[in-house]
């Protein structure tokens, strides 16, 4: 084969497993039934070099899959899939976007099972996060209060159990879930619908830093991608394949979260749903989820007791305790506190609800508020109480 004179990028493409991948995510007309009979019948990008035409056409590729292919054995740089699949890799040089395919070694094990798993992902941030066990929070992107506090709180406890937080990043339930997590010290994964370069939602712009710092953001999408309406129901079932089950705290009966939790039972992951008022719009997603048989959930423990005895004890099991809130105002408070902590926002709540979100009875509830009102955490306010901390 002839030495041919290539950028950095488009020689990792001809001489690197992660730029072959790269090129196959771009090939045209390559569903997931075509990736899966070339990479049986070529497991690794050495096989194609001594391949041809007639084989491929024989995997059933379409005439434009073997002529990119052939371009690419070819190591013709100006052929339109090659340019592209360069300046992917040359954008990811630039941006500092790291490349994860199904052939490394800390591709997610549960992501590689589902009907159609990304061939490639591009992330920023830890990607070892994505090997944590993860719960995926969904749900409306104009959710109310109490379900904003749902989602905080809720992805606090569940880091508390050893169980990272996984949602999309978008306005609502997802970005709450998020910061929970976040400010109660734990990391959490984001799966976006675009590029890991572009700040969407923009209003999100500084919790999406957040989450590169502690955690971990990620896409199928190269950098440069915008978001389209198109990409999110497709990174649905990435939220749900990376996860062992899926909360959705609100969501209408036409929510984009019922999307990810149908996919979540295709794939064989639980469904949890967090019952609401009957007045509530954004309560009949989950109310019909329920009555299709989602786990009907009130405190974090319905969640760990759906995944078995072993997810109850994680967080408490010896040699294996969940990590510390990196939180200074919670240092030294027992765990009850810190529930009630978390799940106080700072627009005065009632007890009523604060008893509805931590399954506290109201006498334990009073006695936490006591302590962390007598620690300067939190005060009494008309209408309940409020995080002052």
């Amino acid at each position: 084969m002839p030495p041919v004179t290539v950028t950095r990028a488009t020689a990792d493409l001809f001489s690197s497993e992660t730029g072959f991948r790269v090129f196959l995510s771009c090939l045209p007309k390559f569903g997931a039934r075509r990736q899966q009979a070339i990479l049986e019948h070529f497991p690794g990008f050495q096989g194609l070099w001594t391949s041809n035409a007639a084989t491929l056409k024989a995997l059933g590729l379409a005439p434009e899959t073997v002529e990119a292919l052939e371009a690419w054995r070819r190591q013709d740089a100006a052929h339109p899939v090659v340019a592209v699949t360069a300046t992917i890799l040359d954008d990811c040089l630039r941006t500092g976007t790291d490349i994860l395919t199904m052939a490394d070694a800390d591709y997610p094990e549960p992501l590689k099972h589902i009907q159609d798993p990304p061939l490639v992902l591009y992330l920023r941030g830890n990607r070892a996060c994505l090997g944590r066990e993860q719960i995926g929070i969904v749900g409306s992107r104009n959710a109310t209060r109490a379900g904003l506090e749902h989602a905080r709180s809720f992805a606090a406890a569940l880091g508390r159990r050893g169980l990272l937080v996984t949602s999309g990043l978008a306005l609502g339930v997802d970005g709450a879930a998020h910061a929970g997590a976040l400010d109660a010290g734990f990391p959490t994964v984001a799966v976006i619908g675009n590029g890991v370069d572009q700040p969407y939602p923009y209003r999100h712009r500084t919790l999406s830093e957040r989450i590169v710092g502690d955690g971990v953001i990620v896409s199928e999408y190269p950098p440069g991608t915008s978001a389209k309406a198109g990409h999110f129901p497709r990174r649905n079932r990435i939220i749900s394949g990376l996860s062992r089950g899926i909360l959705v705290v609100e969501a209408g009966l036409k929510s984009g979260s019922l999307i990810t939790a149908r996919l979540a039972l295709e794939q064989g992951r639980e469904v949890f749903a967090i019952p609401g008022s009957v007045h509530n719009p954004l309560a009949r997603g989950c109310h019909d989820l329920i009555r299709q048989g989602a786990k009907l959930v009130e405190t974090v423990d319905d969640i760990c007791e759906e995944l078995g005895a072993w997810w109850s004890d994680q967080g408490r099991r010896e040699g294996a305790a969940a990590p510390e809130p990196s939180n200074p105002a919670m240092a030294g408070l027992e765990s009850r506190e810190i529930a009630v902590l978390e799940a106080l926002g700072y627009d005065p709540q009632s007890t009523d609800d604060l008893c509805s979100v931590t399954g506290l009875p109201a006498d334990q509830l009073m006695q936490s508020l006591l302590l962390l009102e007598l620690q300067g955490l939190v005060d009494a306010a008309p209408g309940g109480f409020q995080r002052i901390a």
